[in-house]
């Protein structure tokens, strides 16, 4: 296996504040800052402008009349300018916490903008400011919405931290967001055919790179041979680092890898993955080309690890 450049993925610009943000007062004032930005997350997805490449942001005052002035909202960080930029989720309203529940329309008016667009859908076409705080807004949304109460006590809790932390009222436990480690792989063999496997959920010619959860108290590097092995029977050798990528569906946190095979017998588990196959780099371009194989999409991890072992873009 030839060695691999690691992947540019990192594409956060803010500084998240991280100590300051734990005074509330500090982050009150960021709230009204007259050059505030919003963003409105509903059902993972945001507004973007008519082209598709930039977030749509709108201000505290604008959100007041819409019904989403008493809205929870979570401090994304600072610009270089010092601009605060913060999150407000938009939709039902989880367990009894009091949020806006608006529709699409009336989110799409508040921030003068025509659609919703997901990570997926736009990241890859994003700046590396707004693809950092679409990811980091979703995530946030996301843990929030499914962390209502105390794990602990069952008491009702609220955000604090800029919304990084969540405190319960009755026995004083401090809930943090939680990220899930999750690591995907490319793998190779002496013949530098790279390995791609079709999970059962997916369409028919949906076809990526093989990935799994990290289990507890398990090294990444063990993960990496064991989820490769129970999905296609292969061995590997010489797990190499490539980058990171967050992935906020609902929180996982993807840590890439290339391998190399010691084995190239494949044998599906037939329950998580249907087929898994070799490809040399003429066939996966043929295979693309015909649309014989679909890719994952340009914003993942997954396709940046095929098209840096194919050497370049992929057109699909």
């Amino acid at each position: 296996m030839s060695r691999l450049s690691p992947l540019p993925l990192a594409r956060s610009t803010l500084d998240r504040a991280t100590e300051r943000r734990v005074n509330p007062a500090w982050v009150d004032a960021r709230w009204f800052d007259p050059r505030c930005r919003v963003l409105v997350v509903m059902d993972g997805k945001a507004p973007v402008d008519p082209s598709g490449t930039a977030l749509v942001y709108t201000s505290p005052s604008r959100l007041g009349e819409v019904g989403l002035a008493e809205a929870e909202h979570y401090l994304l960080g600072l610009d270089g300018d010092g601009v605060p930029y913060f999150v407000v989720p938009a939709g039902p309203v989880p367990d009894d916490q009091t949020r806006g529940e608006i529709d699409e329309a009336t989110v799409l008016a508040a921030v003068g903008a025509d659609r919703l667009v997901s990570v997926r859908d736009a990241g890859h076409l994003l700046s590396d400011r707004d693809a950092g705080v679409f990811v980091h807004a979703t995530a946030l949304v996301n843990w929030h919405a499914n962390h209502p109460r105390c794990s602990r006590c069952g008491a009702a809790t609220a955000p604090s931290h800029g919304g990084h932390v969540r405190e319960c009222p009755e026995c004083r436990a401090q809930h943090f967001p939680r990220t899930d480690p999750a690591i995907i792989v490319l793998v190779t063999d002496d013949q530098d055919r790279c390995l791609l496997g079709r999970q059962r959920s997916w369409p028919a010619k949906r076809f990526s790179t093989l990935a799994g959860f990290v289990e507890p108290g398990e090294p990444l590097e063990h993960a990496v041979a064991r989820e490769v092995r129970e999905e296609t029977g292969i061995e590997i050798v010489d797990p190499v680092y490539a980058g990171s990528q967050p992935w906020p569906f609902p929180s996982s946190l993807m840590l890439g890898f290339f391998a190399r095979a010691v084995t190239t017998q494949i044998k599906v588990d037939e329950e998580e993955i249907a087929e898994a196959r070799w490809f040399s780099r003429a066939q996966l371009a043929e295979a693309v080309r015909t649309a014989e194989l679909l890719l994952p999409g340009r914003a993942s991890i997954a396709r940046a690890l095929i098209e840096s072992w194919y050497g370049d873009e992929l057109s699909d």
